[in-house]
């Protein structure tokens, strides 16, 4: 499933996202208080943090809040855009600004680290494709920070743009089989571990020549034993492998740009 933002009407959608989102305040007893976009979009998001993006519907998020999906159409005008609103609030939970007193090298990683914790909170974040960006503040909160942090390279800006695409490619890749594996184990009703386990050994039994004909696969070293379900601490491993490779590049990227002035 792979979700497309900006589809909506692109006028109202904007508007939503750059104007000001009001919280009715609650009185107490008494009639129901007035809706707004804000509780919308916090309430959807819920929807899709415990239940996933398959459970999200106008009449879903109407119902957590006690109110026809009707009544949500005056404050948002429909699923499109509200998945948009939903996504560029959520990339705004990312912190603003990450310490540089230990280097870029420290501050990329730390930043690398609090983008893998946001998509494992809100794993629905993987289904909205960045190929139709949201265009909305929380998307630009995330350039920003991105490209204020890899800016401490002193590499110019045209090639530190590449760098943060990049990063968030590595973050986005390696995370989306962490959320997935999550995933497949609640919808499956099968761990991990025994998933893998009854394939190994019919593995096993029906190719026993499989070392011979996969040799160089034969001779990957076995994983380390640990708690944690395996395909999810392999994302993890390839998530810190590949950020270091791309980081070592751009620390050869900078010494060669320092040989050149």
């Amino acid at each position: 499933m792979v979700v497309f933002a900006g589809q909506g009407d692109a006028r109202r959608s904007m508007e939503l996202l750059w104007g000001p989102r009001v919280v009715a305040p609650r009185t107490g007893p008494g009639p129901k208080p007035g809706l707004s976009v804000e509780a919308i979009v916090a309430a959807a998001i819920d929807i899709a943090d415990t239940e996933g993006m398959t459970a999200l519907s106008m009449r879903s998020v109407g119902e957590r809040l006690g109110r026809t999906a009707m009544a949500l159409y005056t404050y948002v005008p429909g699923k499109t855009e509200l998945v948009d609103l939903m996504y560029d609030r959520t990339l705004g939970e990312l912190p603003s600004s990450f310490s540089s007193s230990d280097g870029w090298r420290a501050a990329a990683l730390a930043l690398a680290d609090a983008l893998w914790d946001l998509h494992l909170r809100h794993p629905w974040l993987l289904l909205v494709s960045p190929a139709r960006p949201v265009l909305g503040p929380g998307e630009f909160h995330v350039q920003e920070t991105l490209l204020s942090v890899l800016a401490t390279t002193g590499l110019p800006l045209s090639r530190v743009r590449w760098v943060v695409s990049a990063l968030f490619n590595v973050v986005r890749g390696s995370v989306q089989t962490a959320a997935e594996s999550r995933q497949a184990a609640r919808e499956t009703g099968l761990s991990e571990e025994d998933w893998w386990g009854a394939r190994s050994a019919l593995l096993g039994e029906l190719v026993p020549d499989l070392t011979a004909r996969f040799p160089t696969v034969a001779r990957l070293p076995p994983g380390e034993p640990s708690d944690e379900p395996y395909l999810e601490r392999e994302a993890r491993l390839a998530f810190e492998a590949g950020l270091e490779l791309l980081l070592d590049g751009v620390e050869t990227a900078i010494v060669r740009a320092s040989e050149l002035r």
